[in-house]
């Protein structure tokens, strides 16, 4: 194509597809050519490479910063506070179903930039009042926008789905400088723990099991084997009984043994 900064072949295309398959499980379809080629010219400019063919071979021989650099670029980070309404409905009915005293840990397995962890968290307080006894792993790949999630700052215009009373009694507004901005306060954070997770690495650091795990709109990016295999660690992480709440476009309904359909796009641990 005219215009390119660099040349750009089938053959580049192919070995970025192994990459990062590999390293994170994606299943990147031959459609994604022009993005591809977008988000990872910037790092050609950063590392000084001329070619795609020269960055890749550097890459494939070290196992340093660049690799997280790498898996950065080619994640899809689409998140909003209160994403798919009728899952926090469904949750804050499973967290009043058990005595008041009961303590819960959640795993939010893609947390982005942070707005879906921190609407659970505000889910939780709203359904069992400010001493809930709960603790939230919130987890990603990516770790830049990881850091993001762990200051919680925000632009006000971009908090959609939030009510004005959940914007008072969660969030700070910023003033002078800072006028247009809002901080989660820390009474949320304080619940939360943001730690880098790669799903097909057998390398998960819980201990304890989970009542409940978001994994929404992450298994579209893996093939069935895989999928197959995230789904089986999940299950050996979650307690019997807990939920699964999973995206709008997936389905799990071959993996009966681990999980069933509880409701709209929510699974019961078997």
């Amino acid at each position: 194509m005219k215009g390119r900064e660099f040349a750009w072949t089938d053959a580049d295309f192919d070995r970025v597809q192994g990459l990062i398959y590999r390293r994170a499980g994606i299943n990147l379809h031959d459609g994604k050519h022009a993005m591809v080629y977008s988000r990872l010219s910037r790092r050609l400019r950063e590392t000084g490479h001329d070619s795609f063919r020269d960055y890749l071979s550097w890459l494939e021989s070290t196992d340093g910063a660049e690799w997280q650099e790498f898996v950065n670029a080619l994640t899809t980070n689409l998140t909003s506070f209160f994403r798919e309404q009728h899952h926090f409905d469904v949750l804050t009915e499973h967290l009043k179903s058990k005595p008041a005293s009961s303590q819960w840990k959640l795993w939010c397995s893609a947390a982005s930039t942070g707005e879906e962890p921190y609407s659970i968290v505000m889910t939780v307080l709203d359904a069992l009042g400010p001493s809930a006894n709960f603790s939230l792993a919130a987890s990603d790949i990516d770790s830049k926008v990881l850091a993001t999630a762990g200051r919680g700052v925000y632009r006000v215009d971009g908090l959609k789905g939030l009510d004005s009373e959940r914007l008072r009694r969660f969030f700070l507004r910023g003033k002078g400088s800072n006028d247009g901005m809002a901080m989660v306060r820390p009474e949320l954070q304080r619940h939360i723990d943001f730690l880098i997770v790669n799903l097909i690495k057998d390398d998960w650091p819980f201990r304890d099991l989970f009542d409940v795990v978001f994994c929404r709109n992450v298994m579209i990016y893996f093939d069935g084997p895989t999928q197959r295999k995230v789904l089986e660690r999940i299950h050996r992480v979650m307690k019997p009984g807990g939920l699964l709440f999973v995206g709008h476009a997936e389905n799990f309904g071959d993996s009966r043994d681990l999980f069933l359909l509880k409701g709209k796009t929510v699974y019961e641990r078997q």
